[in-house]
């Protein structure tokens, strides 16, 4: 039996998701879609065929229809709408960050955990393969005893209101800088850092426009992680060990080239006939299909990336962009 989806919100990541789960053929279906505008909804719908349309999500909500919703809103929206998912029994998966603090996050955490549903942040690098033969030639030891770890992604966002302004939870910490967190997240194990150092620049509005961080983890591991909406950084991944160093490209948060001592690795993504908004936007079908997984399975939680280290994940952002000096109205 597919997969029953809910889409919350009718924007642009949304529209990409959605499409790309139409490479997975029979095993998913999009049964509703809810926006906070019924038009914005219905176009959606006509677009990729959504069965119904939903002019709220309270609406979308209390569609009995409805197994599991993806959240596609800003992160600001993250939490009232991802509370009224869950205390409606539905399954989740929300777009990363997953809210915009640790206070947020945490009650979010809760909730979903109290009312035993699947609950998942939307960090979609996890399940690409170049990630999964990363971690499988590091964990062979290919490059020897993890030293550092370098990350970086920038791209010039400053004419994109929700990468700039306070209100929507703008600053490139949170909308570019998670995926560099997560990364290093996932080679130090999910282990939580000894320390964290930030610096950078905020922009008119109070938001970083570039940042700098440096983790320090244990057994003498650093992670340096670069992120800014001002210009174009390397968006790589590169990770050094005592015996060699292995480079993750094409870009770190949807990759599908690496390098590494023992050779290269490439993963194109296929070519599915359809458009997309964002970079390898196709990508998103092997997230889809590990969430179908993990409902099949019974589990509560995805191991790639667990309730746990979301909550880590939440701690070092805002550790970074607090020391930069951003301050969201949600953290009053």
């Amino acid at each position: 039996m597919a997969t029953r989806w809910g889409i919350a919100s009718a924007g642009k990541i949304s529209s990409d998701y959605v499409t790309a789960m139409k490479a997975l053929k029979d095993d998913h279906r999009v049964v509703a879609v809810g926006a906070r505008s019924l038009a914005d909804a219905q176009a959606f719908a006509k677009k990729h065929g959504v069965e119904r349309a939903y002019g709220s999500y309270e609406e979308l909500s209390r569609d009995p229809d409805v197994e599991i919703v993806y959240i596609g809103t800003i992160h600001p929206f993250h939490l009232p709408v991802a509370k009224l998912m869950v205390n409606a029994g539905k399954h989740v998966l929300c777009e990363k960050p997953l809210c915009i603090n640790l206070k947020d996050t945490k009650e979010l955490v809760a909730l979903a955990r109290q009312k035993k549903v699947f609950f998942m942040e939307g960090v979609w690098s996890r399940f690409f393969p170049v990630y999964k033969e990363m971690m499988k030639r590091i964990n062979a030891g290919e490059i020897g005893d993890v030293i550092q770890v370098l990350c970086s992604f920038g791209h010039p966002l400053e004419n994109i209101p929700r990468s700039v302004e306070k209100e929507l939870g703008g600053g490139a910490t949170l909308d570019l800088g998670v995926y560099c967190v997560q990364f290093a997240s996932l080679i130090m194990g999910g282990e939580r850092p000894e320390k964290v150092l930030a610096a950078g620049h905020l922009n008119d509005n109070g938001v970083d426009a570039t940042t700098s961080a440096t983790l320090v983890y244990s057994k003498g591991r650093v992670a340096t992680l670069n992120c800014s909406i001002r210009c174009e950084l390397p968006c790589e991944g590169i990770v050094v060990g005592t015996k060699g160093t292995l480079k993750v490209s094409s870009p770190v948060w949807c990759p599908v080239h690496l390098e590494s001592p023992s050779g290269k690795f490439d993963s194109p993504l296929p070519d599915l006939g359809h458009s997309y908004i964002f970079k390898n936007g196709q990508g998103m079908m092997y997230e889809a299909a590990d969430v179908r997984r993990c409902l099949q399975e019974g589990l509560l939680e995805n191991p790639h990336i667990t309730l746990d280290e979301t909550l880590l994940l939440s701690e070092i952002l805002e550790s970074i962009r607090k020391q930069v000096g951003v301050t969201y109205p949600q953290d009053l």
